[in-house]
């Protein structure tokens, strides 16, 4: 998962960002509302926005309303201090999709960051498959005909991107995307490693990842 995060709080957005790279969440971070607005229009790869109301530039509310008013879709989650009944009705009424007040526990924002990627996917269920192949939310394990499928820390999170849109085809780069932050340095091309791998792994499953010209990886099943 690759999420926008825009807070101005330089403390909570650095522990958030590295908080939620630790649980395998890719976050992009802004702390100014106008750097949010921009990254919105110019990128399609987010997942999902986490979005602090109080930001300098341009309010939280208003980089809201922008994105809905842009047909964009994406799920919204907000944070605020302000956890006020007028606040909920007027994020709502701009497109909010979730709210989480401030202070709040790291457990609970990736559970519902994990939840609103599942409905806005039209996947209410916290768990995720592809024929035999069956990934857990909660206990962030993968099974494979029901055993438990041994994987290095990097196989695991490039499966778990192609099983959260079994049979959509990613690109290298969006898989990057999505696994590695920028300090990684990691090329495209280390993507066939890990896809050759992870083949092996899933030979005479019935599960498989089949590559799509010009379009990348697709996690299948027979």
């Amino acid at each position: 998962m690759r999420i926008l995060l825009a807070e101005d709080d330089h403390n909570l957005g650095t522990w958030l960002s590295r908080a939620l790279e630790h649980a395998g969440i890719q976050v992009e971070w802004v702390n100014d509302g106008r750097l949010a607005d921009r990254a919105l229009q110019q990128h399609d790869n987010y997942d999902a926005l986490v979005l602090d109301l109080g930001l300098p530039g341009l309010d939280g509310q208003a980089v809201l309303q922008r994105l809905r008013d842009r047909d964009q879709r994406l799920p919204a989650l907000i944070l605020t201090a302000r956890d006020s009944l007028d606040e909920r009705v007027r994020s709502l009424n701009a497109g909010a999709d979730d709210f989480l007040a401030k202070p709040f526990e790291l457990a609970e924002l990736e559970a519902r960051l994990h939840a609103l990627v599942r409905r806005a996917r039209g996947n209410e269920h916290p768990r995720q498959a592809c024929g035999a192949l069956v990934y857990d939310n909660a206990r962030k394990q993968f099974t494979l005909q029901g055993e438990s499928l041994a994987l290095s820390p990097r196989e695991h999170a490039v499966l778990r991107v192609l099983v959260q849109r079994s049979g959509e085809p990613f690109s290298k780069q969006q898989i990057l995307d999505r696994v590695f932050t920028e300090d990684d340095d990691v090329h495209p091309e280390a993507v066939e490693v890990f896809v050759h791998r992870l083949r092996k792994r899933l030979d005479g499953s019935g599960v498989r990842i089949t590559t799509l010209r010009g379009l990348g990886y697709a996690l299948e099943a027979d």
